[in-house]
């Protein structure tokens, strides 16, 4: 059994791997803000509806965005890759800078370190560029006190150069200018991901079922058995759960024993998943008087994966799904924990009651 375990640890981990790294390059929300005096020893990818560095990207910043912004106080050592409305540079970059969006501002206290591309409506250089600048905008206007240590090309409609604008090379228009700016970036069908989740938990369906057979078969009679105690208990602990390690991290001994347990949780709210896809497979196969586990979790997992796509009942369906698997496994954790823990006992009651049927037997024969 420990090995068994052992191999169920080993893969959650590898699989659970990939996704903790990006976590750590990844950030995605509402508002993505590298805070002033915040560090990200790392290259930055942000998703958001806007980017604000206000302290240090130790790395390349590729954002796709409405705006970002690199504050004045923002430092990126790197590249800059944005796809946004806007983009405005105020503070630092020390590698090269390429932009595609609406608009486009290098402010006066803004530094590119490197070369400068861009693609905008509206694009103004009022800071610093090391290398070359290719700017293909509708407007291009060149503040006095921009300067650009090297060769300004561009393609505009309007250019506006103030006269105190300095620039070390050669200024020119190439009206066949074409992909300057970072490349789209392409996106993924959400079919593409449904697919990678039923196939990743299909996976560990399988190895559960294969490691702890009879086990998985209880969580899914339980589950099939009282389904609203299951999901209950799955949504009391959904709840209690995070409180709790909230409550140890606010202890600097408990910070470690708060993060690893939030991966634990995340963990056990996969396995909870797919052992609710399971007990639905379970549920339907008894249905059809049919009853084959490898069968069942097939079914299960791709009946939900479907339902899942129904818009807004879909999230409502997987989320049930998820507390009714939590809560079977918890309580059938429970139940094999108890039953251990009394197994010994039992054993002594049943030879005390022998010792005692027999010492009546040898009384009664006298």
């Amino acid at each position: 059994m420990r090995a068994k375990a052992t191999l169920l640890v080993v893969f959650l981990l590898v699989a659970t791997l990939p996704a903790t790294a990006a976590a750590e390059q990844t950030r995605t929300a509402g508002t993505v803000v590298i805070a002033e005096g915040e560090t990200v020893n790392d290259d930055l990818t942000a998703t958001a509806g806007s980017v604000v560095v206000r302290g240090t990207v130790n790395g390349d910043l590729t954002a796709l965005a409405g705006n970002v912004l690199v504050a004045r106080t923002g430092t990126v050592s790197g590249d800059v890759s944005a796809i946004a409305g806007n983009v405005r540079i105020e503070g630092t970059v020390t590698g090269n800078v390429e932009s595609g969006g609406g608009n486009f501002v290098l402010a006066q206290t803004g530094t590119v370190g490197g070369s400068l591309e861009g693609a905008a409506g509206y694009s103004q250089l009022a800071g610093t560029v090391g290398g070359d600048v290719q700017v293909a905008s509708d407007t291009l206007a060149v503040t006095e006190t921009a300067t650009i240590d090297g060769n300004l090309v561009y393609d505009a409609e309007t250019f506006e150069r103030a006269p105190g604008a300095t620039i070390g090379g050669t200024v020119r228009q190439d009206e066949s200018m074409a992909d300057v700016g970072p490349t789209p970036v392409p996106q993924i069908p959400n079919w593409v991901g449904t697919l990678y989740g039923f196939f990743v938990n299909l996976l560990l369906g399988v190895i559960l079922l294969a490691v702890f057979p009879s086990f998985s078969e209880g969580v899914a009679e339980r589950a099939r058995g009282n389904p609203l105690f299951s999901a209950g208990v799955g949504l009391l602990l959904f709840i209690l759960v995070p409180i709790v390690l909230v409550l140890f991290a606010i202890t600097i001994i408990g910070i470690p024993i708060s993060l690893l347990g939030a991966l634990l949780f995340a963990v056990l709210l996969w396995v909870g998943t797919v052992y609710g896809s399971f007990s639905v497979g379970v549920w339907l196969l008894a249905l059809a008087d049919s009853a084959n586990r490898w069968l069942a979790l097939l079914v299960g997992l791709l009946v939900v994966a479907v339902v899942t796509q129904i818009p807004i009942l879909g999230g409502l369906i997987q989320f049930l799904v998820l507390l009714l698997g939590f809560g079977a496994l918890a309580t059938a954790t429970r139940a094999r924990y108890r039953g251990r823990r009394n197994a010994p006992e039992d054993a002594g009651t049943e030879g005390s009651e022998t010792m005692d049927t027999g010492a009546d037997d040898e009384s009664t024969t006298a």
